[in-house]
């Protein structure tokens, strides 16, 4: 019992225990539940806090996209870039954030329109140089750490706009109407080059040179650009630490540049060069702003940050200043060194326009204007470049030499026509009296002057300066001198549009001359208004409104400008004019002849480069002007065959004509249309259809000009002949040493065969007039193998005489000087003395009283003779008597007489032997040695 009793109270108590313990579990777990609900709470509240801090700064990377693009707005791009880094470390702190992935490509497009306007900039910086938006352009990629690629591009963008203005100038200029302009965009610049009009060229080469100037005036301006303290102050005022602690010197990541270019680009320039960039740009930032601390550092505004900092930035010792001054240090060594190739480019692009076949066609006065522009620009470009321009240099010389092959065509031609429809009279003595030839013979000036006070001296520039510009520095090179000058092809093109410029009262323009006078000229200027009285010819009372071109006297060939006639009594150098005779013997082809050579030797002082080419376009037209004269008064049929006898001529005479001949070819071959060989004449009808034939020569074949134009032909040669010996010193001051030669073999060969020319063709003249041409058969046919001396001469003395005497008849009658009379008398009488010997010389037989004869006939024809003219006639015919008296030399003195009478020719000396051999029984062998040793 007492163990139930013992059981039923341990069961109580056990039955209190567990009560006890359930009471307690529901306790622990009622408080377990409270517990476990606060944890719950607590997490969300820790959840929440978390989100609240990644939208915190989502709303921060909001503020700033929206700060970008404020600032790229107001221009402000490195601002820009100083939020972009701070944006970038946010984005990259968030970069598991599905949100940052679409805000990251945000990045890149903004990064490219960003790049597209700040390149936009740079390019309008490369067209204009201005300091403010190069500081802007400088700052914003010294801060991005890409000055490489900045200088690269600026590079690249001149090179672009050298390309790109010149064409739209040709463009423009060339299709001014919409339409032309639509048809002919896609033309190559080559193409629109060989489309420029006659008119428009000097205005399509002035504005490419003044495009090209501006453009090098840019590029100096920013590779001479260095940063000063009150650059720092202005224009980044209180730049912000982040900024200064980037890094802009480390290189771009290059794994990063080639996961990150495959990105799309636009087809515009500026929209490519950025686009190649945009990724690079964007990781460079993400690199350099690595050390700019924790994204988390507050919530502050990032655009008033920036004005937080004190002005230390601004000061010369700030990191800032050496942050942009290295970079301006480094893009301007780079574009130091490139700038050579953008002289070339811009020298090829104005070789291209040269090319173009209207440069040839200019006037003189237009292409003289052009050279000179062009050689202000070389004198420009070698100041920019640092080099001389060789290439571009000979180019313009291959251009003056183009000019000349056109405008020496064109001269031959004129002449040749002038020849053609040459009458040979002399011209009015007023007509000549204006006309000067001051440029041939040294008394004158160049065609055209320095267009303006300012313009250079382009010889003397070149020989001065040129060359101590090469290896010089940037700052060194004076193209700073030309930059303060201004664009001295900007006026030029003004006055291009209005037409011919300023025109002076007697119709020259400023600084041009006119060929006619050299009153006004010093050296190589002009003084346009100094005689304005004289020169108006009293046109002080006609209305200002009226226009003065419509008084012009005459239209200068050269300027094709109006001009007028000076009536000023001014002194006139007789180097210049030469004396009244001179101006009295001038004609028609004398005068064309002398004016175009006058013009090549006045373009000999301006175009220097080619001045020997000028040189040998005189030689060629003198040598034209030589062979015509020749040719059409220098030519007798001597046979019946009708070919012509070139015998007469003497050696250097028939040298310089075969050499003429050779040199000429081109203008003389057209001019013979008839088979004949070098001999041939020319139909002179064809010449002068103008010109009444002369009733002096009716009867003789082959000739339509009379007595007197022969003489005028005559005269006008040897004035042509002085004229040029005038002129051989200042020709050849004006030619190089090395080119010396050519003007000596023309005088010593051309020049002075002139007198050779002049007797020939007198000689022929007087074979012409004086018709005794069959006297040598007559003569040689005559009996001298007589017995008996009779008292009487033969009949063809008589006949002679008869001729003489019409002959003198015809030069007293034919309207010529009294000294070319008694001159053509002379050479009648060497005439009538050649005749003789030559028929004494074909006598086959003849005897001792034969020979007697001959002397009786000689000494009545003497006596006949005198009675014609005034000079002693005997000397003239002394030659007849020696011949006749070597009849009588004993055989062993023939040889020897033979060598000292080169006077007769070796026909006539075997002739004499031969007869002399027959009468006097000479042996056949001693015959032929004599023979042999005289040939």
């Amino acid at each position: 019992m007492n163990l139930v009793r013992e059981l039923e109270k341990d069961l109580r108590v056990a039955n209190v225990i567990c009560m006890n313990g359930r009471r307690h579990l529901t306790s622990s777990m009622n408080e377990v539940s409270r517990d476990l609900i606060v944890n719950s709470c607590s997490k969300k509240k820790q959840a929440l806090m978390d989100v609240l801090l990644i939208l915190t700064e989502l709303r921060r990377a909001l503020d700033m996209q929206s700060a970008l693009e404020s600032l790229v707005e107001e221009g402000n791009y490195c601002k820009a870039f100083q939020v972009l880094s701070e944006y970038l470390q946010i984005l990259d702190s968030l970069s598991k954030l599905s949100a940052i992935q679409d805000l990251s490509c945000g990045v890149e497009v903004w990064l490219g329109r960003t790049l597209q306007k700040l390149d936009a900039v740079l390019l309008g910086v490369c067209q204009e140089f201005k300091e403010d938006g190069y500081i802007t352009v400088i700052d914003a990629y010294a801060l991005i750490g890409d000055t490489t690629g900045l200088a690269e591009k600026i590079q690249s963008f001149f090179m672009q706009e050298v390309i790109s203005e010149t064409q739209s100038v040709l463009k423009a200029v060339v299709h001014e109407d919409e339409e032309g302009l639509s048809q002919n965009s896609r033309l190559t610049y080559s193409d629109l080059c060989l489309q420029i009009p006659d008119s428009k060229f000097r205005q399509c080469l002035l504005r490419t040179l003044a495009v090209l100037f501006d453009l090098m005036c840019s590029y100096h301006g920013i590779m001479d650009f260095q940063p000063e303290r009150k650059d720092s102050a202005a224009q980044t005022p209180n730049q912000c630490n982040e900024a200064i602690s980037c890094s802009p010197g480390q290189e771009v990541d290059s794994n990063v540049r080639a996961c990150n270019n495959s990105m799309t680009t636009s087809g515009d320039v500026i929209h490519d060069s950025s686009s190649r960039e945009e990724s690079t740009k964007v990781s460079s930032l993400t690199e350099t702003t690595g050390t700019t601390g924790s994204p988390h550092s507050g919530s502050h505004n990032p655009v008033n940050e920036a004005r937080k900092e004190d002005s230390a930035a601004s000061t010369i010792d700030s990191p800032w200043y050496h942050l942009r001054k290295e970079a301006t240090t480094f893009v301007s060594q780079t574009l130091q060194r490139g700038r050579r190739n953008l002289w070339h480019l811009s020298a090829s692009r104005v070789s291209v326009l040269l090319s173009s076949a209207a440069a040839c066609h200019a006037s003189i006065h237009q292409f003289l204007k052009n050279y000179e522009d062009l050689n202000v620009f070389i004198l420009a470009g070698e100041a920019f470049c640092g080099f001389e321009a060789v290439e571009f240099r000979q180019k313009l010389k291959v251009v003056c030499e183009n000019y000349f092959i056109a405008l020496h065509r064109q001269n031959m031609n004129a002449l040749k026509m002038v020849l053609e429809k040459e009458t040979w009279l002399r011209l009015p003595p007023d007509t000549v009296q204006i006309i000067s030839f001051a440029g041939l013979v040294g008394d004158g000036a160049p065609l055209i002057s320095l267009s303006s006070g300012k313009s250079v001296n382009v010889s003397a520039a070149h020989s001065n300066k040129s060359m101590s510009m090469v290896h010089t520095g940037p700052r060194r090179s004076g193209f700073s001198h030309w930059i303060k000058s201004g664009n001295p092809f900007l006026q030029k093109i003004t006055i291009s549009k209005e037409g011919h410029g300023y025109s002076q009262p007697n119709g020259s323009i400023y600084g041009e001359f006119d060929g006619g006078s050299s009153k006004n000229f010093q050296g190589d200027k002009v003084s346009p208004r100094k005689n304005d009285s004289n020169n108006m010819n009293g046109a002080n009372s006609v209305s200002e409104d009226e226009n003065e071109d419509l008084l012009a006297d005459f239209i200068d060939e050269d300027s094709q400008l109006p001009s007028r006639i000076s009536t000023s009594s001014h002194s006139r150098s007789n180097s210049l004019h030469g004396n009244e005779e001179e101006n009295t013997i001038q004609t028609g082809s004398s005068l064309c002849l002398l004016r175009s050579m006058d013009k090549y030797a006045r373009l000999m002082q301006k175009l220097d480069v080619v001045n020997v080419e000028f040189f040998k376009g005189i030689c060629q037209l003198f040598k034209f002007f030589f062979y015509l004269v020749y040719d059409t008064f220098g030519k007798q049929n001597t046979s019946s065959s009708g070919k012509t006898s070139t015998n007469s001529l003497n050696y250097r005479l028939r040298t310089v004509l075969s050499k003429i001949n050779e040199d000429c070819d081109e203008w003389i071959k057209p001019q013979s249309s008839s088979p004949m060989s070098f001999g041939s004449s020319f139909v002179h009808a064809e010449l002068t259809p103008a010109s009444p034939p002369s009733t002096n020569f009716a009867h003789s074949s082959g000739s339509s000009f009379g007595l007197k134009e022969r003489c005028v032909a005559v005269d006008t040669m040897s004035l042509v002949a002085r004229i040029l010996n005038r002129s051989k010193a200042h020709l050849q001051s004006m030619l190089l040493l090395s080119n010396s030669n050519v003007l000596e073999d023309f005088y010593s060969h051309l020049v002075d065969a002139v007198p050779d020319l002049i007797e020939h063709v007198n000689r022929t003249t007087v074979r012409l007039l004086l018709h005794i041409n069959g006297y040598v058969e007559r003569i040689a046919n005559t009996k001298w193998e007589v017995k008996e001396l009779g008292m009487e001469h033969n009949g063809y003395v008589d006949l002679l005489l008869g001729e003489f005497k019409h002959y003198k008849t015809r030069l007293a009658h034919g309207g010529i000087r009294k000294e070319t009379q008694d001159l053509l008398s002379d050479y009648g009488l060497e005439i009538v003395a050649e005749t003789l010997v030559e028929g004494l010389s074909r006598v086959k037989r003849c005897s001792d009283e034969g020979r007697a004869l001959m002397s009786l006939d000689l000494q009545v024809l003497i006596n006949g003779l005198q009675h014609f003219v005034s000079l002693n006639v005997k000397p003239k015919l002394q030659t007849v008597e020696t011949f006749i008296k070597a009849y009588y030399l004993p055989e062993t003195e023939y040889v020897h007489w033979a060598r000292a009478h080169q006077e007769y020719t070796k026909s006539q000396i075997v002739g004499l032997v031969n007869l002399v051999a027959t009468m006097k029984g000479w042996k056949r062998k001693t015959r032929l040695e004599v023979l042999e040793k005289i040939e």
